[in-house]
């Protein structure tokens, strides 16, 4: 049964002309969203933004910065002119505030309360005016075609009972969305935690221990050993020389296949200058220790000379217990007091000795497979509880917005609405 069923509807309806609207309430009425408000932007490009500024400052992302100045003092709702917000996004504020030059500000609402356009362009607009209407190269919203958007609503006091309905939905569906967010973070720290431990101090809790002399590391199992990194991998650079290789990305979601038909993202004019990764490499873009990753390829092809390729040697060692390995230092940022470079622009590389010298534990060939297995098990458990949760927010959110647009566009009658004691 739709979430909406169990909400009366309005006892007479009337065309309202406009086709993606369909029936209005008989005595609500119809208006450009020029009629209802004026509309202006902000007066600035950018703006040096301080944590504990005194107002908020409005660009062209859900963010809000914080800056000591002000342009507006006003009740407003605002949304991105361009971007990838745009006709997505939306603000409400009612004080003093600022904003960047290509967002736009209604204000000065007449016939309607602004939290009541702020709710009904959220739910509406972007799926109507948007839908593959204002594509360039940057999505833009046109001025011409936001101040056209029809807007029906009734009179203020029943805008009021609408609003009153709708803080209270909506509040209750956000805290279920929170609790859902908050539930996708721990499974993700336990996820890690699994795979930290798991790699570092094995599967059996009544093992007796030792100390690596390795602080990052602490205890490992008494009968693992501990060796560099060059004891057990082997760094390869092999120039393609040649075009015709699929190019290599690596992404903090594994080693993707570049798309350069579509020109996404940057890449060299000449790939031939690529390295070779076989099916089986270790890839790492060791060149930001922040934001890159590593991964085993699973493909053929070329990849940027400045990345790290290499090989595992010991043909008894599980590849897959290094991956872990290898990924967690990453995430923990165990690598990351052993860089150089430039780490605020990006550049906090892992050098070529400390990756050599790099100690890390090394149980038995046995144990490196029951270990990756292990992981693999609950990595899907985990993934599986993840999705669950991500589902359940997506379902969450199109609620939220079915709720917002059947109120303020008259498809359920709230006027005899009370909120639960």
């Amino acid at each position: 049964m739709s979430t909406l069923a169990k909400y009366q509807t309005y006892p007479e309806y009337k065309d309202s002309g406009v086709e993606w609207l369909g029936g209005i309430p008989s005595d609500w009425e119809l208006k450009k969203l020029k009629y209802l408000s004026r509309i202006k932007t902000g007066d600035k490009d950018t703006v040096n933004a301080v944590e504990d500024g005194i107002y908020p400052f409005f660009v062209r992302s859900p963010h809000i910065e914080r800056i000591n100045s002000y342009t507006f003092d006003c009740e407003a709702v605002l949304t991105a002119g361009d971007g990838a917000g745009v006709g997505k996004i939306y603000h409400y504020v009612n004080g003093k505030f600022g904003c960047h030059q290509r967002v736009y500000a209604l204000t000065n609402f007449a016939y309607v309360n602004g939290r009541f356009i702020y709710y009904y362009l959220l739910a509406s607009f972007y799926k109507v005016a948007l839908d593959g209407n204002a594509k360039s190269t940057v999505d833009s919203l046109r001025l011409p075609q936001f101040l056209n958007f029809e807007i029906t609503f009734p009179d203020i006091l029943i805008q009021t009972k609408i609003l009153a309905f709708l803080d209270y939905e909506t509040a209750k569906i956000d805290q279920l969305i929170e609790k859902q967010q908050k539930l996708i973070e721990l499974l993700k720290e336990k996820r890690q935690a699994v795979i930290s431990h798991a790699v570092t101090k094995g599967l059996d809790p009544n093992v007796k221990m030792k100390d690596s002399g390795v602080e990052w590391l602490g205890e490992v199992p008494e009968h693992w050993k501990i060796k560099p990194f060059k004891r057990f991998f082997k760094i390869r650079k092999r120039i393609a020389g040649t075009l015709g290789y699929d190019i290599l990305s690596i992404t903090q979601r594994g080693i993707k296949i570049k798309d350069i038909e579509s020109g996404d993202g940057q890449l060299s004019m000449d790939y031939s200058k690529y390295q070779i990764v076989n099916e089986g490499d270790f890839a790492m873009n060791h060149m930001d220790l922040l934001t890159g990753f590593v991964d085993l390829s699973p493909y053929l092809g070329v990849t940027s000379p400045d990345y790290r390729v290499f090989t595992l040697e010991d043909s008894l060692s599980e590849p897959q217990y290094y991956l872990y390995l290898l990924q967690m230092c990453y995430i923990n940022k165990i690598f990351y007091p052993l860089g150089q470079g430039a780490a605020n622009i990006g550049r906090w590389r892992l050098p070529t000795e400390a990756f050599n010298e790099f100690n890390a534990p090394v149980p038995p060939s046995a144990e490196q497979n029951s270990i990756s297995i292990y992981i693999k098990q609950n990595l899907s458990l985990y993934s599986s509880l993840v999705e669950k949760a991500e589902l359940q927010i997506n379902l969450l959110k199109e609620r939220r917005t079915a709720l917002i647009s059947a109120a303020v566009t008259g498809k359920i009658d709230v006027r005899e609405w009370q909120a639960p004691n």
